[in-house]
């Protein structure tokens, strides 16, 4: 079975705030090298679009010194194949933990086709595909929270919008965020909806 190659870290997608001001959006490698041509002094963040989460570069030296830093960060030491493996399934990334149920759901779960492992997979998966499919993921919620609690924590309206936000309530949110500069609602939008990803 071949596995996918990880996106490298130089093509995260992101977006670079100057204040309130969306200044640049894009491959993170795009995006830094952008930031280079601005001046130093300058407050810049730039956010991971997935996450929200901000990232930290190092903009000294040239282009390739850039490059080279970031390559660096999608440096993961190769396994040594001949170390032993163990249980499970590394390679689909399972994860054992306990799980307690009363006998009535270990029998139930023992006749289902695949196991009791399986059939708990495919419950958590319709649980995650039913959940409120009209309002923001929980990712969205983190992500979007992630970067507003860094550039708009000051902003009027602040607290209203979260709870507006993690009430799942969109319109609601927009609406705490219209008198905000429009950068940062727009951008704050995409991410509770997923559509910064």
């Amino acid at each position: 079975m071949t596995q996918t190659p990880k996106a490298a870290f130089a093509d995260t997608p992101c977006t670079a705030f100057a204040g309130t001001a969306r200044i640049a959006a894009g491959p993170l490698l795009d995006v830094a090298l952008a930031l280079t041509r601005r001046d130093a002094n300058e407050t810049i963040l730039v956010f991971a679009d997935a996450t929200g989460r901000v990232i930290d570069l190092d903009l000294r030296g040239d282009a390739w010194d850039i490059e080279a830093r970031l390559a660096q960060r999608d440096a993961v030491p190769e396994p040594d194949p001949r170390a032993g493996t163990g249980r499970g399934r590394p390679r689909l990334g399972v994860v054992a933990r306990e799980v307690t149920l009363l006998p009535r759901h270990w029998d139930w779960l023992a006749g289902q086709p695949g196991g009791a492992s399986a059939a708990l997979r495919r419950l958590v998966d319709q649980a995650r595909n039913a959940e409120n499919p009209k309002g923001p993921s929980r990712d969205g919620q983190e992500a979007a929270y992630r970067f507003l609690s860094a550039l708009a924590g000051d902003l009027p309206g602040y607290e209203e919008a979260i709870r507006a936000l993690f009430a799942g309530d969109l319109p609601l949110f927009q609406q705490r965020m219209a008198s905000w500069p429009g950068d940062i609602g727009q951008y704050a939008g995409k991410l509770a909806s997923g559509a910064a990803e």
